[in-house]
């Protein structure tokens, strides 16, 4: 849903607007050998829905594949889709990890987002997903 801050003639595009089927997966060949992946984009920019001023910061994603790897470049335009979005970072990487998930369902899988300064406050999140053992 498209945000509008009242008194700026700016409109930020909501997170609904990001598709996670840019996503692309490859088969893991080695499964049932755990390996970590670590993968940082150091330039990650969407926008405040308060203000509507950017907002930069690294994601870094880590993970224990089960089956599939997630291709890198399709992750690139994934996230180049956050741009114009207007998205709190606590929103943020919960949406990032729900939508990696969902394509690649990894063992355990951690996204995290370290933010720029705005006012002086440094801002670092981090969600967790671990696949459930069975019984």
């Amino acid at each position: 849903m498209a945000r509008k801050h009242p008194k700026l003639n700016y409109r930020a595009r909501g997170p609904e607007t990001v598709s996670p089927d840019l996503l692309e997966v490859i088969d893991y060949r080695y499964a049932g050998k755990d390996i970590e992946i670590t993968i940082e984009q150091p330039e990650y920019t969407s926008v405040c829905p308060m203000t509507g001023l950017p907002d930069f910061g690294k994601i870094t994603i880590f993970y224990i594949p089960n089956r599939s790897l997630v291709e890198l470049k399709s992750l690139k335009f994934y996230l180049l889709q956050y741009r114009n979005v207007g998205i709190f970072y606590e929103h943020l990487v919960h949406h990032i990890l729900d939508h990696l998930v969902a394509r690649v369902d990894p063992k355990t899988m951690t996204v995290s987002g370290e933010f720029t300064p705005r006012g002086g406050i440094t801002t670092r999140v981090k969600a967790v997903y671990e696949k459930p053992r069975r019984r």
